[in-house]
Formats: C-alpha cells, structure tokens, sequence
C-alpha cells in the first residue's frame, strides 16, 4: 500500500482496493529534565520546538526596535543558547518551527488596532513601513526586516510558520501543523517572552498543547517586572519551565 499524507506521522495507506486509515506512531522517546514547578517527563517523539520572532527587526541592530531607540541586547540573548540547543534537537528528530512576524505587502490582514499599537500617533515607522537605515519593510513577509537574525543557522528541513498577531495561532497554519506532525509537547523560545511568545504558548494550552517555555532561550525588551510576571503565569497556569542547559544535560545523560 503507498502512503498518503503530508507528513509520516499522519499518514493513511491506501491501493486500488483499501484504505487503512490505522496511523502508525512513533516509539516513544521519552526524557526526564529539570523544570519548574516539577520535574518533568515528555516524549521527545511527539515535541517540537517553535522559536518566535528571532528576526532582524527585533535583534540586528539596524532593525526595527534599534532604529525606534529600544535597547535589543534583551533580544539578542537567546541566539547563543539556540545556537547550542537547536542543532542536538534536529538530530533527535525534533522538528524546528520558526515562527515569525511576516505580514502580507498591502497590510490587508491587519487592523487599525494593531496597526495603533505600533504607530499610536500615526507617525513614525510602523508595521510595514521602510526602515531609517535599509528601506526594508518593517516585519513584511520576503523582506530583510522580517527575515531571522543571520547568526541562527536555519536547516533545509526546517518549518517555516508566518504569523500576523502575537499570538502565532491566531490566522495560521500552525496548528494543522503540529497536529500533521502528532505533536503534543511544544518548546517555545524566542522574543518578546511577554508578548508574542506567552500569547502564542497560552494559546498552544488552550488548544490542549503541553506547554515547555525555555527561559534561558527567550527574553524581552519590556522591564523586568514583565518578565516575572510572564515566568510566574507560565508556571502557575499554563505550563512548565525549563531552560536549554537542563535540556542538554538530560539529552547528554
């Protein structure tokens, strides 16, 4: 029988006479590491890992948030310990979703409430707006602006995942994704921790996604009190912690 489906974890086989819709699940890998508020056990088999919004306009600086007077150091820090994370997730199998900001060139997926809060007065240089520095396209799908910060190695069998409002859910295919690929533990990652990746992460609860935030691996340009507060919501509501160290060190033993 040939098998039918967009990934071979969601897969029917069929022929001329059947059709065997019997799915045939990976061997469970599972892997006990250090977090917060408990230890805890998840199938490597059946976890991705999404890394948000690790792109030139919120981490280079001749990018968006440089280029407005926001200090990005904040933004950056995550791209060393995903240096070190990502590629020993690839070589279990794991898959990389990068998630980013890409909106369409004529704006028509966004509204004037979003489009507020980047450009409150209707001045200055908004969501889709040419930067100062390069004439890129703030966040536009295709563009410098939107693309991932260069020193993040990017691999051919990685996934690529546009999204147009902080929570990555909202208006994508991500969740047909993750369901294609049988995931049902997420890692996320990425920038800004109490913006786009907490709403994506509650979201991923909400739609019954086990939710792992990586600390050490995303981070914000908000003050700090945000950050506690992202941390403490996490634990308390919507999921564990972890950081990438503890990650490696349960993949090394």
């Amino acid at each position: 029988m040939i098998p039918l489906g967009s990934s071979a974890r969601n897969a029917w086989r069929v022929s001329a006479l059947a059709a065997d819709l019997v799915r045939r699940p990976p061997r469970p890998l599972p892997l006990t590491i250090v977090a917060e508020p408990q230890q805890v056990t998840f199938d490597l088999a059946r976890t991705a890992v999404v890394v948000i919004d690790m792109q030139n306009d919120f981490c280079h600086p001749d990018g968006w948030l440089a280029s407005i007077g926001v200090d990005i150091a904040p933004a950056r820090a995550p791209i060393a310990p995903l240096s070190r994370l990502l590629p020993r997730l690839r070589e279990k199998g794991m898959p990389v979703i990068w998630l980013n900001w890409g909106n369409r060139p004529d704006r028509l997926n966004l509204s004037p409430s979003l489009l507020h809060v980047y450009k409150p007065t209707g001045e200055g240089v908004g969501l889709g707006d040419p930067l100062p520095s390069n004439g890129a396209h703030v966040l536009e799908a295709g563009s410098w602006a939107a693309a991932i910060a260069p020193e993040l190695a990017v691999e051919p069998d990685d996934i690529h995942v546009a999204k147009y409002r902080m929570s990555g859910f909202w208006d994508t295919p991500l969740d047909s994704i993750l369901r294609n690929l049988d995931i049902t533990t997420v890692l996320f990652a990425g920038v800004n921790l109490d913006q786009c990746v907490l709403c994506t992460l509650q979201d991923a609860n909400f739609l019954g996604y086990d939710c792992l935030l990586l600390s050490d691996c995303a981070a914000t340009t908000s003050p700090a009190y945000c950050v506690d507060a992202s941390l403490y919501n996490v634990k308390q509501c919507f999921g564990f912690v972890t950081t990438s160290g503890d990650v490696l060190q349960a993949l090394s033993a």
